[in-house]
């Protein structure tokens, strides 16, 4: 048996990091929550992709059948529910685990607003009277059920049927959804703040990756507010956004070598 890599994908620093990883032919295996996603990934016989949320007791299972030797964690940075469940398993079967995540943006923006969680911006009275563009996701809008008569509110999603069902079922009509994958080139992210007459937006801290850096720039240009809520607080064994740095850490953990079959 030869020992694989696995890469939590989803991203667009995933895939990144797949293509470097197949052109160093390790054996890879990437798990991603879509089948859509897949097309953000090369096919190569080094990488083999598996779609589908697991469960603790499947990823233990998946662990085994891949024969991980190391775990690369390159999921989304609000997707802490899997990433918690890789540091435990790693740690109760000592794979080693490298977080990779994509940088924070740290400089400031005239009309900023940084918040450390959604409670606190629903509590806050910062929403109240707005026309608001939610970029935050369509997990999070059931969030914002008690504002829908105190504010006016428009969800931007991806454009995918999990998505749009989750809005609808949030409250949000047709009129006010709609559908893009980022990152949204800057003139049409103006168009589309402009043509809703939007008055606040709210988004996550997403990096630049996630259309945070163009969001951040138009709201300076058109004068409005942006909501940015933080990273959720997680303590990862390791953590880089160092690409070479991941790499290293997959050539020096196993990956490729023959392993002892079991887990």
């Amino acid at each position: 048996m030869v020992g694989r890599l696995w890469l939590i994908g989803g991203t667009t620093e995933s895939a990144q990091l797949a293509k470097a990883i197949a052109a160093l032919q390790l054996p890879c295996t990437v798990t991603v929550t879509t089948a859509a996603a897949t097309a953000l990934y090369p096919q190569c016989p080094h990488l083999q992709i598996v779609v589908g949320r697991l469960d603790d007791i499947q990823l233990a299972r998946f662990c085994k059948k891949w024969q991980i030797t190391a775990i690369l964690d390159a999921s989304h940075p609000y997707a802490i529910a899997v990433s918690k469940s890789a540091i435990t398993l790693a740690s109760q079967y000592q794979i080693p685990y490298l977080r990779f995540e994509r940088p924070t943006l740290e400089t400031s923006t005239p009309g900023l607003i940084h918040l450390d969680s959604f409670e606190t911006l629903i509590n806050g009275n910062y929403l109240e009277g707005q026309r608001v563009l939610l970029t935050v996701g369509y997990k999070a809008l059931p969030l914002f059920k008690d504002w829908r008569d105190r504010a006016t509110l428009f969800a931007r999603i991806l454009p995918s049927v999990a998505s749009l069902e989750a809005a609808l079922a949030a409250g949000f009509t047709a009129d006010r959804i709609i559908a893009f994958r980022p990152p949204i080139p800057s003139e049409l992210e103006k168009a589309l703040w402009r043509h809703w007459d939007i008055s606040l937006v709210v988004t996550k801290a997403s990096g630049k990756a996630g259309g945070e850096a163009i969001k951040r720039t138009v709201a300076a240009e058109l004068a409005i507010p942006l909501v940015v809520i933080a990273r959720p607080e997680i303590t990862y064994p390791q953590q880089t956004s160092d690409v070479s740095v991941a790499l290293e850490f997959c050539q020096t953990r196993g990956v490729g070598e023959s392993v002892s079959p079991g887990f």
